[in-house]
């Protein structure tokens, strides 16, 4: 990773100045500041930011898409708080997950009584579905 500027000041005058941990360290001459190489970090593939995003907004709960999707729940706040996602008000109903594997969720559609008064979404997760359920109309 090349090391352009320095991060506190901005200006391009930094030298190599020895190494830290493992890590290149830089040293600025017009501020006279040492720093190192920025950390990588993990990154989340956007797939899971959208899905856990669609998630919330069809009414699940943070911990419901943490126990889904594997990533925590601050992580998934964190996201909504960026995003400025705003939940739209659900006070009459909440809705329901299922996770199927293909053949599974064939069987439960073909029941014509498990899609009667209802909503229903269907997600991909992978090698399994998931769908969302809520009752229409629930009062």
């Amino acid at each position: 990773m090349k090391i352009n500027c320095c991060p506190k000041c901005e200006n391009s005058e930094i030298v190599k100045s020895g190494i830290v941990k493992g890590k290149q360290r830089y040293f600025c001459r017009d501020c006279n500041y040492y720093f190192t190489v920025n950390k990588i970090g993990k990154k989340i593939d956007d797939y899971y930011v959208t899905k856990a995003l669609q998630l919330y907004l069809e009414g699940l709960s943070l911990r419901e898409i943490e126990r889904i999707l594997g990533i925590s729940h601050v992580t998934i706040s964190s996201w909504i708080k960026e995003y400025n996602i705003k939940k739209p008000p659900h006070s009459d109903f909440h809705a329901t997950y299922k996770v199927f594997k293909q053949i599974e969720l064939a069987e439960y559609i073909r029941n014509e009584e498990n899609l009667k008064g209802s909503g229903l979404i269907i997600t991909e997760f992978g090698d399994k579905f998931m769908m969302i359920k809520w009752e229409r109309f629930k009062k």
